[in-house]
């Protein structure tokens, strides 16, 4: 299979790579030798009929040890789109070679055993990659932090099985520890990789990087909500207008502050009465976004603000009541005072933003896991959580069992096993020449 693996020409270069065991009859169809291995070497390029097609850096990588555990050749062409098309036409005319589809040879990395499933994610996570967090996030997992904790975890389990199986096949050998010592050594060390997986648990979800923080901006109608987006967003994103309801649907951008992906919306004004049933619709769904939202922004009268766990306090339109006692001193019991029309305010309410983002983010060199990763922790962790003095804390065979399928659907989680299903969707997500 072939493709080409560098971005859409016209480009400086193009790198064409073919993989699989007719990569090396390419290069010598092509330029008629095979180069030293892992050395580039200048080359003209020409077609079955002689034709030339470009000069051009080829490389020659025989497998195993290459990035899709198969022969690999690398064509470093002039990055123009008729030299590429012409490379591309000439590779499609030799017998037994075809073009690659979507993520296929980081599909037979995964197969060959290059890397596991843990990686390849962390992979297509680093192509979409927008943001700082993300690529930070991204490059952990496909550089194998989550794969390296799950090799430990099966190290442990390995053990804890190995001391179970010989308690119920070798017990009557004389350094086979017997006894109730044995299933408490066992409960005990179940006990404690179970604590350690639900640490990882607690950590937050990879999706909260890879698809952005919800930020909501809420508050009553002519609270300056409107103003604030267009003014974070930098562009006219919602009508701003006195009317009271103006806003009655939740409008959404996304920004990134400081590297952090984040999702903003503005909301419906909340009030009680007034409203017509068009805009009762819009409130509705802009109380379900507070609900759902990991940050609020609260442009309304502080004893007002709904119960949130991660709620910043604004005082907005500080350029219209400067001077009003009364708006002073509420403005006194907010986080931030703002004006969005003059820019008052706004670095503030950005460090504010940041600083909570910052608690909802893995700590730095910290690995987070994604939600199917999640759920095969949880399941496993489950499997190890055996209640001191059960029946089955004094039944080996159970135990052992216990041990057996946590490690299991580990496996899961590096794709060793039961993962057919959702392989296609994975590498899917890849560009061709990945």
């Amino acid at each position: 299979m072939f493709a080409l693996s560098s971005g859409i020409p016209p480009a400086a270069i193009g790198v064409v790579r073919v993989s699989g065991p007719q990569a090396g009859e390419v290069l010598r169809q092509l330029t008629g030798r095979l180069p030293e291995a892992r050395r580039a070497v200048l080359a003209e390029l020409k077609d079955m009929s002689g034709a030339a097609l470009d000069r051009a850096i080829i490389l020659w990588f025989p497998g195993p040890a290459t990035a899709t555990g198969e022969d690999l050749a690398e064509l470093h062409l002039h990055g123009g789109r008729a030299v590429v098309a012409a490379v591309e036409t000439a590779l499609g005319a030799l017998p037994g070679l075809r073009p690659a589809v979507a993520g296929e040879f980081t599909r037979r990395a995964f197969l060959n055993g290059r890397i596991d499933l843990a990686e390849a994610e962390g992979l297509a996570d680093l192509l979409a990659a927008e943001t700082e967090s993300q690529r930070v996030q991204a490059l952990g997992m496909a550089s194998g932090h989550v794969s390296r904790a799950v090799e430990a975890w099966q190290e442990e389990l390995l053990t804890l099985m190995a001391g179970a199986e010989a308690e119920l096949n070798f017990a009557d050998e004389d350094d086979v520890e017997v006894g109730d010592a044995v299933a408490q050594r066992l409960i005990a060390g179940m006990g404690a990789l179970a604590i350690d997986l639900g640490e990882w648990l607690a950590r937050p979800a990879a999706e909260v990087i890879s698809e952005g923080l919800s930020v909501v901006i809420a508050g009553p109608p002519n609270a300056g909500k409107s103003t604030l987006i267009n003014a974070l967003a930098q562009r006219e994103l919602a009508i701003v207008s006195p009317v009271a309801g103006t806003t009655r649907d939740v409008i959404e951008t996304p920004l990134a502050l400081d590297g952090i992906a984040m999702r903003f919306s503005d909301t419906a004004g909340l009030r009680g009465e007034g409203a017509d049933a068009i805009e009762v619709i819009g409130i509705d769904r802009a109380r379900a976004a507070v609900d759902a939202a990991d940050i609020l922004l609260w442009l309304g009268p502080p004893k007002d603000a709904p119960e949130h766990r991660r709620c910043i306090l604004v005082a907005a339109q500080a350029d219209r009541w400067r001077g009003d006692a009364a708006a002073e001193a509420a403005s006194a019991r907010c986080d931030v005072t703002l004006s969005a029309t003059t820019g008052e305010g706004m670095q503030n309410l950005h460090r504010h933003i940041v600083e909570m983002a910052r608690t909802l983010l893995p700590r730095e060199g910290e690995a987070s896991l994604r939600q199917r990763q999640r759920a095969a922790l949880a399941e496993a962790r489950d499997w190890l959580a055996v209640e001191v003095g059960s029946r089955e804390a004094g039944d080996l065979i159970l135990l052992a069992e216990r041990l057996r399928l946590a490690s299991g659907v580990l496996d899961r989680i590096t794709g060793r096993a039961g993962v057919e299903d959702m392989l296609d969707t994975l590498f899917g997500r890849f560009c061709i020449g990945k």
